[in-house]
């Protein structure tokens, strides 16, 4: 593990603690050079999961994607990372949980749009006004309405 700020490749683990609903296990650790304290992250490696776009193209999962498509969508709201993270880590475990190695575009933008319009309405709508490809403010604001009428 190269240390984030001097770049030593030697350390020690300070604490070791089960998180993200056991899914992920956080270390402290303290860099034998420099001696400043960083946390990383280890993931239980799933099965490769694949996600298949609208133009039928297959590419491999990438939690970093959806998570930065998320947090588009956020930009400047009062919606936190931890918050965030969250999303991702829920979206992420309902997709591990259907058991396929294949996964449709669709199913995830779906998930993501449910998760948005619970947290916040602007993003929400930030994030379909993308997702959906609208091509005109008349279809903007039948989403709105839509919204307005729920």
């Amino acid at each position: 593990m190269k240390c984030p700020f001097c770049g030593f490749e030697e350390d020690k683990v300070i604490d070791s603690r089960s998180s993200k609903e056991g899914r992920a296990i956080r270390r402290r650790r303290e860099c034998l050079k420099c001696e400043k304290r960083y946390t990383t992250y280890e993931y239980i490696e799933n099965v490769a999961l694949s996600v298949i776009k609208r133009d039928s193209r297959v590419e491999e999962y990438d939690r970093q994607k959806l998570r930065n498509g998320i947090i588009t969508a956020c930009k400047k709201r009062p919606v936190s990372m931890k918050k965030i993270d969250s999303i991702v880590d829920k979206i992420e475990n309902e997709i591990q949980n259907l058991s396929q190695t294949e996964v449709k575009s669709e199913v995830v933008g779906e998930k993501v749009m449910t998760e948005l319009k619970k947290l916040d309405e602007v993003a929400y709508v930030r994030f379909a006004s993308v997702y959906r490809h609208f091509k005109s403010k008349e279809e903007f604001l039948q989403e709105l309405k839509e919204m307005e009428n729920r």
